[in-house]
């Protein structure tokens, strides 16, 4: 009898013991199995971190010269009503004045009655209104090219053509000053992209040659370039194109309405028309509306439409923006005296601020830049002319290069020569205030 109580004793210390062990075993690997999960889910960097040395903005408001978001409450105008006061609009892409003008305002106003506020659709669906064919047909017609397709901004027109026609193994060669949305479409697109110094054409050559002979090739340039304002060498690109086999697309945002057989653009002013395979323009300038278009052959403008995805899954352009911009464009067409006016003012505010000892960079266009070179000094004498009554914009990196910050004055056709005359002196003046302030010589 003891000898059985001893052995149920025993075997049951010895559950107990495997039991322990088990546990124990079974923490072990729990606790390995953890700390290995805590290896592999290691907490990332959080995404917001990178607002911590985004300081700028708050810098150049500390200093009272951040210049951007002014709110403007009257119509885009040779003169505006800005923050309360009224100031001399310098800095508008207005060019052909027709924000204010009477035909372009009835017209949207008949869309928004006719067609209501919006297509609630993309072109591709429910989105395709006859305003939007007539408009397509008529910028065709206009730009002297067989198709014109319509985008909802100019931004996207340039997303969707690049995007659309730059496959994988295709190449998209750019001038460095050419506008961000290029170089967004060039991303967007599979292929690759390769730069080359502004306006230089060995560049471009070198490029060109560097394309392998299984690939396609779009050499991609603005017209007008934005920010200084001078003309692409189109002759020269052109020659470039058809000695390696390249197709040309050329943004003509700034030079829709402004260069060219009655304001028709960049191969117009050149007599290239029929060398340049596409046009790209915009509605939001000279066209007194939003949107943009790309112009081409109708082949082209086919593709496009059926492969851009920009396009085909964006709502299309707004009716009262459609009419805008089709009676904008009718209204040049009946007045093709207008680019002619803008010049004229253009050269006259040139040679104002010449007489005003205002140093300017020299263009042929209605783009006026002021050379201000220091990023700061150009923020406050920005700030200091605005105060003063002229509205101009502030250029700075990465839109100019590291200490070639700019004034960018921009002309309307509406401008007049007493307006050209009070901001030169106003800018004179400031500039005067300023390289005083910095013992600035000159």
């Amino acid at each position: 009898m003891l000898c059985c109580v001893l052995f149920l004793h025993l075997f049951i210390f010895c559950q107990e013991q495997k039991e322990r062990i088990i546990d124990n075993s079974f923490q072990f690997q729990y606790n390995s199995i953890t700390l290995f999960q805590t290896f592999l889910v290691r907490q990332m960097i959080d995404l917001f971190n990178k607002f911590k040395d985004f300081t700028k903005p708050d810098e150049y408001r500390n200093k009272g010269i951040y210049p951007y978001f002014h709110c403007l409450e009257s119509k885009q105008a040779k003169e505006v009503v800005m923050e309360g006061k009224r100031r001399i609009m310098l800095g508008s892409n207005n060019y052909l004045g027709l924000t204010t003008c009477d035909e372009v305002i009835s017209a949207a106003r008949e869309a928004l009655n006719k067609y209501g506020t919006g297509c609630s659709g993309s072109r591709f669906m429910n989105g395709s209104l006859d305003l939007h064919i007539t408009l397509e047909n008529e910028l065709a017609k206009f730009l002297h090219k067989e198709a014109a397709l319509t985008f909802t901004t100019g931004f996207s027109t340039n997303l969707g053509i690049i995007s659309s026609l730059v496959g994988r193994n295709d190449y998209a060669i750019c001038d460095r000053e050419n506008h961000a949305s290029i170089y967004d479409g060039c991303k967007l697109s599979y292929g690759n992209m390769m730069r080359y110094h502004h306006s230089d054409m060995d560049g471009l050559e070198s490029a060109l040659r560097r394309v392998p002979e299984s690939a396609g090739c779009l050499i991609i340039t603005d017209g007008i370039f934005s920010m200084r304002g001078d003309i692409c060498k189109l002759p020269d690109i052109v020659d470039l194109a058809k000695k390696y086999g390249a197709r040309i697309l050329v943004d003509d945002a700034h030079s829709l309405g402004v260069i060219g057989e009655g304001g028709r653009g960049t191969a117009s002013y050149f007599g290239l028309e029929d060398e340049v395979d596409m046009i790209m323009c915009t509605f939001s300038k000279s066209l007194a509306s939003l949107g943009g278009c790309l112009a081409s052959s109708a082949a082209v403008a086919d593709y496009v439409k059926h492969t851009s995805r920009p396009f085909m899954f964006s709502a299309s352009l707004p009716p009262a923006n459609a009419a805008s911009a089709l009676a904008a464009l009718r209204h040049l067409e009946n007045h093709p005296d207008l680019p002619d006016t803008l010049m004229s003012i253009s050269n006259y505010t040139r040679e104002t601020f010449k007489k005003h000892g205002i140093n300017i960079l020299e263009a042929n266009t209605p783009i006026v830049p002021i050379y201000t070179k220091d990023a700061e000094y150009t923020l406050e004498l920005a700030r200091n002319l605005f105060d003063a009554g002229v509205y101009v914009n502030p250029v700075l990196p990465p839109a100019t290069p590291e200490g070639e910050c700019l004034l960018r004055v921009s002309l309307m056709a509406t401008v007049t020569e007493d307006l050209v005359d009070e901001a030169a002196g106003i800018i004179e003046s400031e500039i005067k205030k300023l390289n005083e302030k910095y013992n600035i010589q000159g």
